[in-house]
């Protein structure tokens, strides 16, 4: 029983909507952040990555800089770039990627939702990447990166999608990427009441992306608890900014490996490795078609692998394909204990494509393997079980834009 609530944000003006909008703060490093703000100097970036604003030898993890995020992004409400909503409302938000589209429900969920398991995790999250983004939310008094969520399709729901859809965008712009980008508010009380009702009524939620985003937000929401003993749980700090997704429009890409060196086996040797534990035939320069299979790039060569009857898992983590290659090929046969820490190995996104696999092979790698993605319901089934996928499991297209939402966690 989710408390998916409708919420005043804090938006763009509209004609402001394009220049302000940007992709999370951790999909830049902190270079290609500063030339993205010098070319757009509305940039939600010069917030979300304020460092940007200083020096390159100023700590980005000093306090002023946060104080400067601050500092911006109240300074922008008070221009006027953004306006508040007076009235608590959903929005939709719909983005359009390759002819494809989904749509989300941008709402406020439950921190208590998220303590309880009523919120689903399928990731760890490490302490030192949290306290960036606890301090950022903090200081700033506001959340203003969604969390990508998920819901299995609810009729109702999709009912009201429909109708709100039906009426004028408050946004429609393209982004530099070719994604379009629509948002719509859902104004009528009937249709707010039914989207909320419909949400206690679904079940389970799951974390998406933005294992580390929620997890932050949540424990900011904790420390204003701590903060005011006598709080009520209807307080805004007590809800985090999200984005709710149905399973039925969500799209996985693949998440690809490439290592570094064979662990001392010639190229030979390694491939007989591989026919241990998989069917290898000579192939071309083509993603997988189906569960259980892989292509792997190898001296300018790219076969079609599929993994044995016979290792294969009924198993909700260990018959993951992710899985599947890392205990029977990256650990046994490279040697590759740990993926998180281990510098053998990289993760290159689906969105990068194929040739992106051949071009590292080229230049800093010997092998690659494309992966056939994870899919929406793996990722329901592992998060059920009450257990973790392997990292880089997932790769969610398109991308959140940050800044089009704020959640101002007190009023």
């Amino acid at each position: 029983m989710a408390d998916i609530r409708p919420f005043k944000a804090i938006r763009p003006a509209g004609e402001r909507a394009d220049e302000i909008a940007a992709l999370p703060y951790d999909v830049y490093n902190r270079a290609e952040a500063k030339a993205e703000v010098d070319k757009n100097p509305l940039s939600f970036l010069k917030i979300d990555r304020a460092e940007v604003n200083f020096p390159d030898e100023t700590d980005m993890y000093d306090k002023i800089v946060y104080v400067k995020a601050h500092d911006l992004l109240w300074q922008m409400v008070d221009e006027g770039y953004f306006v508040r909503d007076t009235e608590d409302y959903y929005y939709l938000y719909e983005l359009t990627m390759n002819g494809r589209t989904q749509t989300g429900i941008v709402a406020c969920a439950s921190i208590d939702d998220y303590e309880n398991n009523v919120i689903k995790k399928h990731e760890n999250t490490r302490a030192d990447k949290e306290q960036d983004r606890i301090r950022h939310v903090d200081i700033c008094n506001a959340q203003t990166g969604p969390i990508f969520l998920a819901y299995r399709k609810n009729e109702d729901i999709n009912r009201v999608v429909k109708k709100t859809k039906e009426g004028e965008a408050i946004y429609d712009f393209t982004s530099e990427d070719g994604i379009r980008h629509r948002v719509f508010i859902i104004h009528e009380k009937d249709d707010i009441e039914t989207v909320r009702r419909a949400f206690k009524n679904t079940g389970s939620i799951y974390i998406a992306d933005g294992h580390h985003r929620c997890a932050s937000a949540v424990k900011v929401g904790k420390m204003r608890r701590e903060a005011h003993p006598g709080y009520t749980g209807e307080e805004e700090f007590n809800f985090f900014l999200s984005v709710l997704f149905p399973d039925e429009e969500l799209y996985i890409m693949d998440y690809n490996r490439v290592v570094k060196d064979l662990n001392g086996l010639t190229e030979e040797e390694f491939l007989n490795k591989v026919k241990e534990v998989c069917d290898v035939a000579p192939g071309k320069m083509e993603s997988p078609k189906e569960k259980g299979t892989f292509s792997l790039y190898l001296s300018k060569q790219w076969y079609t692998c599929s993994f044995k009857m016979d290792v294969r898992s009924d198993d909700p983590v260990k018959g993951l394909d992710v899985s599947l290659l890392q205990d029977l090929i990256l650990n046994p046969v490279l040697g590759i204990e740990d993926p998180k820490t281990d510098k053998r190995i990289d993760f290159v996104g689906g969105i990068r494509g194929l040739s992106e696999l051949e071009r590292r092979c080229e230049t800093d790698s010997v092998a690659a393997f494309a992966m056939y993605p994870t899919s929406i319901q793996e990722l329901f089934n592992v998060a059920d079980s009450g257990l973790l996928m392997p990292p880089k499991s997932t790769w969610f297209e398109p991308k959140l834009r940050s800044g089009l939402f704020i959640h101002e966690l007190d009023r």
